[in-house]
């Protein structure tokens, strides 16, 4: 047996390595480390200082007692009521001793460390006995087994020399038998022979020679006997040579009874791909005893994905699938074959089942191409600063931008106000300033957020006349969050009514304080329109960027920022992308999220094409695959094959989340189906120009639902309105929404023919007015209810066909006979019905006005009373709006 550790024989003996090495210590051992060997002569030498040791141990007296016992009484007294049940004078109680006797055992500490040593002594012993003991009997067996492989051998060579001694005998019998008859041949041919020489002699005087015939059929006949004789010696020969193989073959098979393997031998079959193998041969023996039992159960390495089925995961098995639901089923999880599985889950089945997880990470391709791009640590140099301009709807702008700019963008936009980012890049005095113009629509949060993110300045436009509004608030915590600087323009000062003063007192409430009221914040007063105040503007962004000392990295890469997108009509997908880092060329390769391709051209902000954009610059991609999500990040990459790998993993992750999501079942969403019978739904599809107003236009829809009516976006995209869209509107019975777009002519043909309800928008303003009509019309209508009359109850007179009859003095309003009434006594409501009579003296009327007297007769009600009061009211709807 080969030599074990320390730990090892520490960890099978059940005791501490450290107790074990002050044994052997004590055992005259050298001392030594944990993960040294022990061998069997240490193992003897420890046994015997042990059993040594134990056995003066128990024949020695321990002086002193090994354990004390004390005890322990206290008094105490208790006041108990007397059992007397008088019920005057004081209260007698009785006094009762108790008496608390304590008892505890204290054992000595060397007793009990003696009797744990002395166990794990005993155990120890007991371990080294037993390890002698299993190297006795595996001695034993290796006896055993080398007895019967020399007797194998044996019986082996015993049968090769019994089958080459009947092989040679065989040989000579056959030899002696061959001779015999060729002796017997040639006698009986010998008289024939000498007849044809005399013929052939007679026949040579002749002058014509004659051509030979050949032997006879007499010597043809005897040499076709021979040769037949010599065949079927052939067979018997080989035929005793496989019975001789067949019996050292079963004696070996005794020799190494149970033996058998379930892999093939190398020979395998002696047909598939190769000549047929003779059963006799080296070759055929090989494969008659090429099987052998498995001693180990075989254990696999099985590589997991992030998700894999259950189907696919068996077969890494090589284990049926209803063995593994079985497994599953242990373990309190249903599944099917074809169901997913996360990638922990099937890392534990796979142990439970014997083998080795390997887990895997899809995302090893998207990580090498994110580490494949340069990182920007190279030379860096001064780049423009990124501008955005924010602020409340219509405080200005678009028009201080498109003074800057000396454009017309304003001018353009549909009702005067902005409704997607747009990235411009100007030459000033003090160098090249790039502007991001965000919409102030408060539906448009998440554009200005991301404006907010990818800026270094924020110019905060405030209009003078009007003052802080929600959204310049809004925008104010964008640029807080973001820990960008702000440069606060106050806009409009051309008009007669402008408040700078009051402007800044207003900011103030929300912490940004003037550089005149002792802050750090610069305020400017511009007018877009005159153009006051634009180059003071300028200056104090060129002051704050050249303070913030912005840099960039040229020779890397290029990276940036995805500001819009938008499918454009003969061009295909286009995205907006602002440039960060790098120098973004034609030809790049460019990956943004889901989406990929080759940079086909470069245009800037005026259409012109260009060959290359910097760091700071923002410009229009042609060429990508498909529309990436503003937003998104954008890097150059320089494996077109591993770009489009990265896309398709994103994708297939996206979709594969998407589908989790909606298969989830949860306790809100089983509540919403069960409640979907009695809630209006509004299904809607909506498109528009660009992603960015597509994702706020859907956003504002959303947020129009309530409790009775809900909003349902089917589906929503950029580009025009096709004919899928008009199909997909019909199935789902949903409102066609079209925003800044236009459907195509098959999509108005479609229209046309099915009835679909199209809605053309070019204002968010409109679509979320109009939508918010349609909805308020769906709305239960409120049921309110007003008091008209009231009236005092004076004297009750008894009727025989009306019953009582209450005589009653209208004090407010008017009572109708046609309202319901109600009967209050004491200002508490007791009775609630209708009116039965409404008389004024003899006549019967409809209603009676205040200060007039009237009879007044309660329908299935008779207990009306002197000083009761009768309310009548009647019930209003009142149409609900969001």
């Amino acid at each position: 047996m080969a030599d074990i550790t320390v730990r090892e024989l520490a960890t099978a003996v059940g005791i501490p390595v450290d107790r074990l090495l002050h044994q052997m210590g004590e055992a005259g051992l050298a001392s030594r480390e944990a993960d040294a060997a022990v061998s069997d002569e240490d193992k003897a030498a420890l046994l015997a200082h042990l059993r040594d040791a134990h056995g003066n141990a128990e024949g020695e007296e321990v002086p002193g007692p090994k354990k004390i016992t004390l005890k322990r009484k206290s008094h105490s007294q208790l006041k108990l009521p007397s059992g007397g049940t008088g019920t005057r004078g004081p209260r007698q109680t009785r006094t009762v001793n108790v008496e608390v006797r304590k008892k505890r055992t204290y054992v000595k500490r060397t007793v009990v460390e003696a009797e744990e040593t002395k166990r794990e002594a005993e155990l120890l012993i007991q371990a080294l006995a037993e390890e002698a003991a299993r190297k006795a009997a595996e001695e034993e067996a290796r006896r055993k087994a080398e007895e019967e492989e020399r007797a194998r051998q044996e019986a082996e060579a015993e049968a090769k020399r019994e089958a080459e001694e009947a092989r040679q005998r065989a040989e000579e019998e056959a030899r002696r038998k061959e001779e015999e008859q060729t002796r017997a041949a040639a006698a009986e041919i010998a008289p024939k022979a000498e007849q044809e020489a005399k013929v052939s002699a007679a026949e040579e005087v002749e002058e014509t020679p004659v051509k030979d015939a050949g032997p006879s059929p007499e010597v043809r006949e005897a040499r076709r006997r021979e040769e037949e004789k010599e065949r079927k010696r052939a067979e018997q020969e080989a035929k005793r040579e496989r019975e001789a193989e067949a019996r050292v073959a079963r004696k070996t098979a005794k020799g190494k009874k149970g033996r058998q393997s379930l892999s093939v031998a190398p020979g395998k079959s002696g047909r598939r791909g190769g000549k047929r193998v003779a059963a006799g041969s080296d070759a055929g023996r090989q494969i008659q005893h090429g099987f052998e039992r498995p001693t180990a159960p075989m254990v696999r390495e099985v590589p997991i994905p992030e998700t894999i089925t259950v189907g696919e995961l068996a077969q890494k098995m090589s284990i049926k699938a209803a063995l593994l639901i079985k497994e599953m089923m242990k373990q309190g999880v249903m599944a099917t074959i074809n169901q997913s599985l996360d990638q922990e889950t099937a890392a534990l089945l796979v142990e439970e089942l014997g083998h080795k997880p390997k887990l895997l990470s899809e995302s090893a391709v998207e990580e090498e191409v994110l580490s494949s791009v340069d990182t920007p640590d190279g030379e860096r140099v001064a780049r423009a600063p990124v501008v955005t301009i924010m602020g409340h709807v219509d405080h200005g702008k678009t028009s201080l931008l498109d003074y800057i700019r000396r454009t017309k963008v304003a001018s353009g936009e549909a009702g005067g106000i902005t409704q997607h980012i747009g990235a411009y890049h100007v030459e000033t005095d003090g160098g090249v300033i790039t502007f991001l113009d965000t919409p102030g629509h408060e539906a448009f949060t998440a554009m200005r957020a991301r404006g907010a993110k990818l800026t270094d300045i924020v110019v905060l436009v405030v209009s003078a006349d009007d003052g802080v509004m929600p959204q310049t608030a809004e925008a104010i915590k964008h640029a807080r969050a973001a820990e960008v600087p702000i440069v606060v323009a106050i806009n409009k000062m051309d008009k007669p009514d402008a408040d700078p003063d009051r402007v800044k007192q207003e900011l103030s409430q929300h912490e940004v304080i003037s550089e005149d009221w002792g802050g750090d914040v610069q305020f400017v007063p511009v007018s877009a329109k005159t153009g006051m105040g634009i180059e003071e503007l300028l200056e104090a962004i060129s002051l704050q960027a050249e303070l913030m000392e912005l840099t960039a990295v040229e020779d890397c890469q290029a990276t940036g920022v995805v500001l819009e997108s938008s499918l454009d009509k003969g061009r295909g997908p286009v995205a907006t992308v602002l440039v960060q880092n790098g120098i973004l060329k034609r030809g790049d390769v460019v990956l943004s999220g889901k989406e990929y391709g080759r940079v086909r051209a470069l245009i800037d902000e005026n259409g012109k094409r260009v060959d290359k954009a910097g760091p700071s610059i923002p410009v229009v991609v042609l060429g990508l695959s498909g529309l990436p999500n503003a937003g998104e990040d954008v890097m150059v990459v320089k494996d077109e094959r591993k770009a489009r790998e990265v896309a398709e993993y994103r994708s297939s992750k996206h979709r594969d989340t998407r589908l989790a999501q909606q298969k989830a079942a949860k306790m809100e969403n089983l509540f919403s189906q069960m409640q979907e019978d009695q809630v209006n739904t509004v299904n809607l599809v909506v498109k528009a120009d660009v992603q960015g107003s597509a994702e706020a236009l859907q956003q504002a829809l959303v947020d129009l639902s309530s409790d009775e009516v809900r909003v349902n976006i089917v589906a929503g995209g950029v580009g025009a309105i096709n004919e899928s869209d008009v199909n997909l509107a019909l199935a789902s019975n949903a409102l066609l929404i079209g925003f800044n777009v236009r459907a195509d002519g098959a999509a108005r043909r479609a229209v046309q023919e099915s009835g679909v309800d199209l809605h053309y928008y070019s204002v968010i303003y409109d679509a979320i007015d109009q939508l918010k009509n349609a909805i308020s019309g769906m709305l239960e209508p409120e049921i309110r209810e007003e008091i008209i009359g009231l009236a005092q109850v004076r004297d009750v007179f008894k009727s025989s066909k009306l019953g009582a009859v209450a005589g009653c003095l209208i004090v407010e309003g008017v009572v109708k006979r046609s309202n319901p009434i109600r009967v209050l006594r004491d200002n508490v409501v007791i009775y609630e019905g209708e009116l039965e009579s409404l008389r004024r003296f003899k006549d019967d009327v409809n209603e009676v006005q205040s200060g007039t007297e009237c009879g007044i007769g309660v329908k299935n009600y008779n207990d009306v009373r002197v000083g009761d009061q009768i309310e009548c009211y009647e019930r209003v709807e009142i149409r609900r709006e969001l």
